[in-house]
């Protein structure tokens, strides 16, 4: 018995001292870097209602990924019914899921086409006109566009999400919130604006060929040619931070879009000096460059962002390697946050910002002073009643409650978990959860002393009948916490990681720390009446 004594002595501090290390950093930040090398730990994360930051719920426009995609459908239709030889005349998409085809020659020919590769769009209707004419409705269907509206949403919070983890934010919140929308919570930001900059940029890359024999001034005036778009370039003067717009009359069919992209990066330019975003295509993106290159040498190829030109330069020779650069007057911040949501990837679909909150530091440090004075107090209450009821046993109890909460925050900074102020709410719970394992065992002791049992059966009798309703109820509320981290989002979290973390402490301290200081007065010790 006291071999066994001895050895769990040794595992019980050597779990406190490493509980102690890993809070070390908090009240020691200029520890040496060989320190962090061997205790896996950081400072405690406090959440965006401790320390400030931003709190943003972003509406995704799905439907706009199906105007999207029923676009890139219309342009397809319209390159195959020309490489047949098919005439036709009208071919527009309406509203967001419908085209309309007005189309001649065989009907058999033209309508292989739209059986074989259009299967997704469905036909509505299929009128005759004059002269063998035949005006088609195709709409997209249902289950393919709810499909497209579902896929939009969870790429727009994967995009969203990488781009936050570029952009340095420690512990976000990024999470669905209902069908459509995004939650997000950057703690500590210091930027917010250029956060929202980065989150909802769409970040759609395009390469369009510069339309150079269309006359550029007669489309200024609304005479576009057909298969032409008028796009601009922003223009800042470096003197007096004037904007100016140059127009492009581009090709409309896009050569090339983002989604061949390797990399992005940040260079800056050997003669002026300036910053650039640095372009890698992959293999396929790389064959693709080549070609269209190739084929358009001494032509003006646009590099075009969200709809805005960046630069047009001529390609002077065709270019392997798969690599181009963007240009345009940006300084280091701006050309870094390019990079980064080219990296992370363009947003299936414009999202809209429909709640913005920012939340100041003194705030924070305000729910960060109330929510220490709640823990202290609660704390020393508990201490002084343990210690009134229970004399030294009630000691036992305090010196395991105060353990609770040492072994409470070390598990946080251990899995860098984010403090919130309902994760302080549930530290409180916690250590009530704590206090009440302890006036079981020490009720269950007390009534096998009245039975006139010796000091050693009583508490062995008294931790083995205490042990089953402690476990009971906390497993009861370690399942209810586990539920609510599972099913639950933001604060709700906060407070189910500290509560679940706090019932596992609890359970380790109340039962086995207070045991074993038990076992060392009546063993080593040899007290023979127990202060209870």
């Amino acid at each position: 018995m006291l071999r066994s004594l001895k050895w769990r002595f040794v595992l019980y501090v050597a779990i406190i001292l490493f509980a102690i290390l890993l809070l070390l950093p908090m009240f020691l930040p200029g520890l040496p870097s060989w320190y962090y090398s061997i205790i896996p730990t950081e400072r405690i994360h406090l959440g965006l209602d401790l320390q400030g930051g931003m709190h943003l719920i972003l509406e995704v426009e799905a439907e706009k990924a199906v105007e999207s995609y029923v676009e890139r459908i219309k342009n397809n239709l319209r390159d195959d019914l020309r490489d047949k030889g098919i005439p036709f005349g009208k071919l527009e998409r309406e509203k967001s899921d419908r085209i309309v085809l007005e189309v001649s020659g065989e009907k058999e020919r033209w309508e292989k086409i739209l059986t074989q590769r259009y299967g997704m769009m469905q036909e509505l209707s299929s009128t005759p006109l004059e002269k063998g004419i035949w005006r088609v409705s195709l709409v997209l269907d249902s289950r393919q566009a709810d499909q497209i509206k579902r896929n939009a949403i969870d790429q727009a919070l994967e995009t969203i999400r990488n781009r936050i983890d570029q952009f340095g934010v420690a512990e976000p919140e990024i999470t669905l919130h209902g069908t459509d929308r995004i939650l997000i919570q950057l703690p500590g930001i210091k930027d917010p604006q250029r956060a929202m900059n980065l989150i909802g940029r769409t970040a759609l890359l395009e390469f369009k060929l510069v339309d150079e024999e269309g006359n550029l001034e007669e489309a200024l005036k609304g005479n576009v040619p057909e298969g032409d778009i008028i796009l601009y370039q922003r223009s800042v003067d470096p003197k007096t931070g004037g904007v100016k717009k140059i127009p492009y009359l581009l090709k409309e069919k896009t050569l090339m879009t983002g989604e061949v992209l390797k990399d992005a990066r940040v260079a800056i330019d050997s003669q002026f000096h300036e910053p650039y975003v640095a372009l890698e295509f992959d293999d396929i993106g790389a064959k693709l460059f080549e070609q269209i290159t190739g084929a358009n040498v001494k032509k003006r190829l646009a590099i075009i962002l969200d709809d805005n030109v960046y630069s047009a330069p001529v390609i002077q020779e065709r270019i392997a390697g798969g690599r181009a650069q963007i240009t345009g007057r940006f300084d280091m911040k701006e050309a870094s946050d390019l990079a980064i949501v080219l990296r992370a990837g363009a947003l299936p679909a414009p999202v809209k910002i429909i709640e913005e909150r920012t939340v100041g530091p003194s705030l924070g440090q305000d729910s960060i002073h109330k929510g220490i004075i709640s823990i202290l107090i609660s704390a020393i209450f508990v201490v002084l009643f343990m210690t009134f009821y229970y004399r030294v046993s009630g000691m036992i109890a305090d010196f395991a409650l105060i353990l609770n909460i040492v072994l409470v925050l070390a598990a946080l900074a251990l899995f860098r978990a984010t403090l919130t102020l309902p994760g302080i709410a549930g530290l409180v719970l916690s250590i009530g959860m704590a206090v009440d394992a302890n006036i079981l065992i020490h009720e269950r002791i007390k009534e096998e002393l009245r039975w006139g049992k010796t000091v050693r059966a009583a508490i062995d009798q008294g931790y083995h009948r205490a042990f089953v309703t402690i476990i009971d109820s906390n497993l009861t509320t370690l399942i209810a916490g586990v539920l609510l981290y599972q099913f639950g989002t933001g604060p709700v979290r906060g407070f189910a990681v500290t509560l679940c973390i706090g019932i596992l402490a609890n359970i380790f301290t109340a039962v086995y720390i207070t045991r074993w200081m038990f076992d060392f007065l009546t063993l080593k010790m040899r007290v023979k009446e127990l202060s209870i």
